[in-house]
Parts: structure tokens; C-alpha cells; sequence
């Protein structure tokens, strides 16, 4: 019976040195400040709820400052708790809009642990039908915008030894027929991101990016419904941001595809 009970507590006790080595591997978030970018519906909105459930404070961008702040308060609504979540209008396509975004942040909570470039747009069409504002406008909002994010917030990131998530897609790796801008904006995003973070972990800082296909979001007016239910959902986007968020630090998972698992074209 002795030797049963001296069992019982070795094992009990290596157990609770694994389940505590397990937590101590895990990054923790809860008091964090992340500004997402776009971040007022969609996959931006979803980063935002999945980040503000772990308790991470969050400032979502848009253009117009009522929507952005309509969206900031649904989110504290939505969430709970002490968690805070602020609204602030900005054009990732000017820079100066984005380093008063930046300052805003700072100004609210003081630091900036995270920042995900979520803004993004697309035209299709072929190159003979695609006009150059359309190409512009997406190139300045898909690419540069992504550029201009990282930019004006390096130093808040350096200072926090934070993490860049920029949100390209499949598309950045595999063209299409009336994809010219949209292919060549989120190309060029998945190829800057890492280079990046090439260039940035020497700082503590660290990037990624996440590649996803189909989601069920507002891209293009496209209004979700049930039809949508084989798609990616923006929860499941949240949760990879959570994870990347959480993983050990030695651990980078860099460029991250995601996709259905089984799309209509599959059945």
C-alpha cells in the first residue's frame, strides 16, 4: 500500500512539473496592446474579438472615425470585461495618417506589443478592362499601406520586442486570370513580410505572415451567409493570431497557409 501511495504521488507530482513547464513554454498576452489595421468588420473585426478574449487590448483602424468607433464599442460589448478596445481613423495609404495613429495608441495604452496589417482591398479584372487608379489603389492599399504600418510603428516594437502580422493571402503565391493587381499587391506583401523579418530579428521583434483562402467576410460587398459555411470563418483566423501570439518565442512559424478544408470544387 506504501509503495502504491509513493506511486501515486511521484506521478501526481511530475505531472504538475509538466503541466508547468507546459504553461512556462507559453507566451503570455493577457495586458497586451495590439493595433489591427482594417480592423472594423471581417477578419481584422475577428483578430480583434479573439485577441480582446485572451485580454488584449486592441485599437482597430478605418477610414471613417464613427465606423471605427461604432466597431470599438460593439467589440467591448461583445468581449467584456476590462478588456478595452479604441477606434481611430486612418489611410494605411498615408503615412503620416499612420504615425498619428500610432501616437494615438501610445497615448491610450502606452506601448504597442502588436501589430497586424489587415487592411486590404481588390480589383479584378484583366489588364486591358483594369484602370490604373484600380491599380494603384490597390497596390498603395494591399502593399504599401503594409509597409507604411511596420514603419511607423518600429520603434514601438522595437521598445516592446513586439510581433508585425501582415494578412496576405493564397493569392500571394498562386496567380489567376483578372488577379493582375490583386496577385502582384499580395506577391509583393508575402515577399516583404519576409524580408522582414529577416531584418528584424535581430531586434526581438517578430513577423510573420498569414496566407489564408477563402473566408467568409465583406471582401469585394460580399454580404456572409450560410452559403459561406465551407469557408474560412474570421474566428478561425483570430485563433491562428492567438497561437502565433502564444507560441514558445524560440518557435517562428513564418509563413503560414491557410485554406478550406474541403472547398465546393473538392466534393
Amino acid at each position: 500500500m506504501m509503495i502504491k501511495i509513493k506511486e501515486y504521488f511521484t506521478t501526481l507530482f511530475f505531472s504538475n512539473c509538466n503541466f508547468r513547464a507546459k504553461l512556462d513554454n507559453m507566451n503570455e498576452i493577457n495586458g497586451k496592446v495590439a493595433l489591427i489595421t482594417g480592423g472594423t468588420k471581417g477578419i481584422g473585426y475577428g483578430i480583434a474579438q479573439a485577441l480582446m478574449q485572451k485580454g488584449v487590448h486592441v485599437a482597430i483602424t478605418g477610414r471613417k472615425e464613427e465606423t471605427a468607433g461604432k466597431a470599438a464599442l460593439a467589440l467591448m460589448s461583445d468581449v467584456g470585461g476590462e478588456v478595452r478596445a479604441i477606434g481611430i481613423a486612418a489611410d494605411v495609404r498615408d503615412y503620416s495618417s499612420q504615425e498619428k495613429a500610432i501616437q494615438a495608441v501610445m497615448a491610450e495604452f502606452g506601448k504597442i506589443d502588436v501589430v497586424v496589417a489587415n487592411a486590404g482591398i481588390g480589383h479584378f479584372g484583366s489588364v486591358e478592362s483594369l484602370t490604373t487608379k484600380e491599380w494603384q489603389e490597390t497596390i498603395d492599399t494591399n502593399l504599401t499601406g503594409a509597409f507604411y504600418s511596420l514603419k511607423a510603428s518600429l520603434e514601438a516594437l522595437k521598445e516592446s520586442k513586439g510581433y508585425y502580422i501582415s494578412i496576405s493571402s493564397l493569392a500571394g503565391t498562386n496567380f489567376f486570370a483578372g488577379g493582375s493587381a490583386y496577385n502582384a499587391s499580395k506577391f509583393g506583401l508575402t515577399g516583404f513580410t519576409q524580408a522582414a523579418m529577416l531584418d528584424l530579428r535581430k531586434y526581438g521583434i517578430k513577423v510573420s505572415t498569414i496566407m489564408p483562402g477563402s473566408v467568409a467576410t465583406y471582401f469585394n460587398d460580399h454580404v456572409p451567409d450560410e452559403k459561406d459555411s465551407w469557408k474560412i470563418q474570421i474566428e478561425d483566423i483570430g485563433k491562428l493570431v492567438v497561437d502565433l501570439l502564444e507560441m514558445h518565442p524560440r518557435t517562428l512559424p513564418s509563413k503560414i497557409e491557410v485554406r478550406p478544408s474541403i472547398p465546393p470544387s473538392a466534393k
